[in-house]
């Protein structure tokens, strides 16, 4: 257990110690990027899983039920992005958040549908 000392010190460094602490020293993780604009979910795996993760990730996972981009949780969140990528790494790797692909321009309708689409829309 800490001293009240040790604990008054702690609280004193927190943001410039904190993100440090989160990511286990880590400022990087090899072979994965993900840009401000990707779009993450959580998958479907057991919340006892969850249960150890660090407060942070946890309520990164509570955020990404529904589908955030990498800039909403960070700024949501308030840490700094490096630190973020390297938590959203994490659960990722741990097979807790997928991302979220945006249809594939073959796939999507053309112009000309979405029009008549909110032309008959207007007409109701």
């Amino acid at each position: 257990m800490d001293s009240p000392r040790e604990r008054r010190l702690n609280a004193e460094a927190g943001p410039l110690v904190r993100p440090y602490a989160l990511t286990r020293g880590r400022t990087r993780v090899q072979g994965f990027r993900l840009d401000l604009v990707t779009m993450l979910v959580v998958t479907g795996r057991s919340p006892q899983e969850r249960a150890r993760l660090a407060l942070e990730q946890q309520r990164i996972l509570e955020m990404c039920r529904r589908p955030a981009t990498v800039a909403d949780l960070t700024s949501e969140m308030n840490l700094p992005l490096g630190v973020m990528h390297v938590l959203l790494a994490d659960l990722y790797q741990q097979g807790l958040l997928e991302e979220r692909r945006a249809a594939p321009l073959a796939e999507r309708p053309s112009p000309e549908i979405l029009q008549r689409v909110l032309d008959d829309l207007r007409a109701l």
